[in-house]
């Protein structure tokens, strides 16, 4: 350790007392972190590209310092997907310091895991009052049956109003509406469960209709009127 002329020639004060960090809640733990295998938690960010052409949210699962589930989802850029899979391929394994400097490949990444690491390290973390924290598999648990991301695609003009395209329920496949040409319901596809029934050997068709509900107003007697095709009429 080099010193300046001016700290070699101080005289020692000594500094008193040192408690150490503050405590912060780890799985349900209160935790004095000092090293990087101090932190646990599972935590979701978001994060963006500098033209904020693209959005990537991120869910990581860390146990002792140590990334063992990462989620990527990714949205609003076709190159994104690819660095998605990249980093799910990068992330685990590594420390949250290492994820935190390491290239992955895509900005919105990189900036999600900035904010992840943020949250994780001053404890505000998912599971920071769960006891002994969640368990490896749990990032998968907000994607469902069929295991797709919850995707909102609205569309609207002035011209020409809202279209729906895929809400939380799936693929919206026709849009009711009213006697005064507004929206009063949907029909959709769930799009996990009828790959899913593919993959079985169910015939296409009959997959379909296992997988088509409605939300809303759809019959005449519930006031709808007529039904478009969203993304052709």
């Amino acid at each position: 350790m080099t010193y300046s002329h001016e700290v070699e020639h101080m005289c020692v004060v000594k500094k008193g007392p040192n408690h150490g960090p503050a405590p912060i809640p780890e799985e349900g733990k209160w935790v004095k972190s000092k090293e990087i295998v101090d932190i646990s938690g599972l935590t979701h960010g978001v994060g963006w590209c500098a033209p904020q052409q693209g959005a990537c949210k991120l869910t990581l699962n860390v146990k002792n310092g140590i990334i063992h589930e990462a989620l990527i989802e990714t949205i609003g850029c076709s190159g994104m997907t690819h660095s998605a899979a990249m980093a799910s391929e990068i992330l685990p394994g590594k420390t949250i310091l290492e994820a935190l400097n390491t290239d992955l490949v895509c900005d919105a990444i990189n900036t999600a895991m900035r904010e992840l690491f943020l949250q994780i390290v001053y404890g505000r973390t998912q599971s920071a009052f769960s006891e002994g924290g969640l368990i490896i598999g749990a990032g998968l648990e907000d994607l469902g049956k069929g295991l797709r991301s919850q995707v909102g695609t609205l569309y609207g003009t002035l011209a020409k109003g809202p279209r729906y395209l895929e809400v939380a329920e799936g693929y919206i496949k026709n849009l009711f509406l009213d006697k005064n040409d507004e929206i009063c319901g949907y029909e959709f596809v769930h799009m996990g469960k009828f790959m899913d029934e593919i993959k079985k050997g169910t015939d296409a068709n009959e997959a379909l209709k296992k997988v088509t509900g409605t939300y809303g107003r759809v019959t005449e007697e519930q006031g709808a009127v007529k039904s478009i095709d969203p993304r052709h009429e």
